[in-house]
């Protein structure tokens, strides 16, 4: 134990560590005066005038000025040495042939110049000295490298591992985490998932194993290997089932998050951290991920520098993330809109130590507030206005639905009106897409939200003024707060069970810095009165999603941890989606961002029964205030719900004071 230790702060204190640079030139010259010791010794022996003490040492002292000179102005002392390569030997030959004819030169003058034509040393002194020196610096840095190489590929505490590939990537990878210092991992081969039919064979010095479900199983088992690594290339093939065959069979996946490049200057830890730190366990938001969508971030970055920019619901999981990448593109003010206090305070101190040089304002206020709201828009005359601020979660806003109008309603009406009042630019709007066909109160509300800021840009834009209303519409988050995968790695951490509320409901997931993306270039790129929407991709079912994490933790669904079906929650549906039956698409210059087609409405018409529903919640008035909702958005239908009994009064002509609005057949 006590030599592991030991081992383990050696190997920490020396890996990727280069020697002083002053440290290798010394080195250098002192086996140059080595090399002219040992050629002047038979002189120095037998007394003659050159081994003569002043003689000798003044001659060494010459012979190192040169060397020095030679050395320091073609810099080869800066090389690492453990990295030595052909290129490094063949400028220390050039180093030591250039200083050679330098001291022959100053011999030969030495001769011509000095009353008793005396050579300053021998000829065959400097040119035999030249030739030892370069072979002894020579063997110095082989040596180096050797026991370099020898600490590199030492096994002591690593893993044994496979790396996924035969691809010139997947060798730099198995090559990188051989070869690194105080390593992890140890690659014992490559898994080839091409039709190879070579049989066993080797690369590189790697063993290279061929695929097959059938046995994959035993490679792992049978040859002891910890874990199959794959990197960025392999990681859409993982996406698309392969890496199912592994988490069936228990077998742990790694991924290697980045490479950072070796920089020989840095004398910061952080500069030159091993490959293994970048390799991490597979987690379930990594095979649930897309390729990213190409965004044009110089567009905004062209609107967001130097802009002021306020986001509500700043401290939320989106609001957050809208947030640090408004600051990235350095915006010259950022107010911070929350009503949540210690998430404010501890979203500050991230603020404060990534972007110290961005004026971040922090605004606690209620968007019901208006009068609150108000001063921050006379205060800071923001340019641009992201509205994140919202109640998102579908059973509680079935069991508080006054409160979901009240924020998701009346305050986004309060922000949009604001923005208007305030001449700000842009103002984008974040939804759902459980606004469309909404089947729960949530859904409604934002879907009310959609029609009011949608319908007032126009009726603004009619009046000549300049504010433009947009609004993104995605599915679910991956990790956000009180999502399903936090639920699940909790309930896994807990041994269980977990529930799903029906084994068949599938849900569009997207990663969250990818929906802010989004939302920051919906925000530049739109014009007003859009609805962006855009290709969620496959959708996911939530029970295989479930199965796919018991087993990225090591254990068998069904066995280890209990899936429980406790059926559909309050106001949700088995299937979400992003466009009703009547809307359609227009498509954008990004073939992955779409424009929703969807029905307009009379501005006028929208604020009376806005106005009309608000006035409900307000009062406490649930029954009426649904119904008038469900009246205005016909596709409302309750799902779950003890406002299903709504639906039926509806049908039975049974709505006292409700503002009906006949259908258009105008769309945007």
């Amino acid at each position: 134990m006590f030599n592991k230790v030991l081992y383990t702060k050696w190997m920490r204190a020396a890996r990727l560590k280069t020697a002083p640079r002053w440290l290798i030139l010394l080195a250098d010259l002192i086996i140059v005066a080595s090399s002219y010791t040992l050629v002047s010794l038979p002189d120095v022996i037998t007394g003659t005038s050159v081994g003569h003490p002043l003689v000798f040492f003044g001659n060494m002292g010459i012979m190192l000025l040169v060397y020095f000179l030679v050395t320091y102005l073609s810099r080869s002392y800066t090389h690492i040495i453990r990295l030595s390569a052909i290129e490094d030997l063949y400028r220390q030959f050039l180093v030591t042939l250039i200083a050679t004819v330098i001291l022959l030169v100053i011999n030969i003058v030495s001769i011509l110049v000095t009353p008793s034509h005396n050579e300053l040393m021998r000829f065959w002194t400097i040119i035999v000295t030249g030739v030892i020196s370069f072979a002894f610096l020579v063997m110095e840095r082989l040596v180096v490298k050797q026991l370099y190489s020898m600490m590199m590929h030492s096994e002591f505490g690593r893993k044994p591992v496979l790396v996924l590939g035969t691809s010139l990537n997947s060798l730099i990878l198995a090559n990188a985490l051989k070869n690194e210092i105080g390593g992890k991992f140890r690659p014992v081969g490559l898994l080839s998932t091409g039709n190879n039919k070579q049989g066993k064979h080797t690369i590189n010095g790697f063993e290279v194993y061929q695929y097959d479900p059938e046995t994959v199983a035993n490679i792992f088992v049978g040859n002891g290997i910890y874990a199959l690594i794959f990197g960025s290339d392999h990681v859409e093939l993982m996406r698309n089932g392969f890496a199912d065959q592994f988490i069936n069979n228990n077998i742990r996946l790694l991924l290697i998050n980045k490479v950072q490049e070796f920089e020989p200057d840095g004398d910061d830890d952080s500069h030159n951290d091993n490959i293994s730190t970048h390799v991490k366990e597979v987690q379930i938001e990594d095979l649930l991920g897309r390729d990213p969508i190409v965004l044009n971030n110089m567009l905004v970055r062209n609107h967001i520098k130097g802009s002021c920019v306020l986001i509500t619901g700043a401290c939320g999981s989106i609001g957050s993330e809208i947030v640090r990448q408004v600051a990235a593109y350095k915006a010259s003010k950022i107010v911070l809109v929350d009503q949540a206090e210690t998430p404010m305070h501890d979203m500050a101190l991230e603020m404060k130590q990534k972007f110290p040089d961005i004026d971040i304002v922090l605004y606690m206020g209620d968007i019901q507030n208006r009068d609150r709201m108000e001063r921050a828009f006379a205060s800071y005359r923001p340019k641009y206005v992201f509205h994140a601020a919202a109640y998102k979660h579908v059973p509680m806003m079935e069991k508080n639905p006054t409160e979901a109008v009240l924020t998701n309603v009346m305050g986004t009406r309060n922000i949009a009106d604001l923005a208007l009042k305030y001449g700000v630019y842009k103002f984008v709007m974040i939804s759902t897409d459980k606004a469309v066909n909404p089947s729960n109160v949530m859904g409604c509300t934002k879907r009310l939200a959609e029609i009011y800021t949608q319908s007032l840009f126009f009726s603004a834009q009619h009046q000549g003024k300049n504010t433009q209303f947009i609004t993104t519409r995605f599915g679910n988050v991956l990790g956000s707060n009180g999502s399903v995968i936090p639920l699940f790695r909790k309930q896994i951490a807990e041994g269980g069970p977990v529930t799903v509320t029906d084994k068949h409901i599938i849900r569009y997931f997207m990663t969250i810095p990818e929906a802010c993306s989004l939302v920051l270039d919906a925000g530049c790129m739109g014009h007003g009165g859009e609805i962006y929407i855009f290709d969620m991709g496959k959708p996911v079912k939530i029970y295989d999603l479930a199965t796919r994490m018991i087993s990225l933790a090591g254990l068998k669904p069904g066995i280890d941890i209990k899936i429980e079906e406790i059926g559909l929650r309050p106001g949700e549906k088995l299937y979400e989606e992003l466009l009703n039956d009547k809307e359609k698409t227009i498509k954008t210059d990004n073939e992955k961002i779409m424009i929703a087609k969807v029905r307009t409405y009379d501005f006028k018409t929208v604020l009376n029964n806005i106005q009309n529903i608000i006035g409900y919640a307000s009062q406490g008035n649930t029954h009426d205030m649904i119904m008038a909702m469900k009246e205005f958005v016909p596709e409302f239908k309750s799902m779950n719900s003890v406002y299903e009994k709504i639906d039926k009064e509806i049908a039975q002509g049974n709505t006292p004071g409700v503002t009906s609005v006949p259908e258009t057949e105008m769309y945007y």
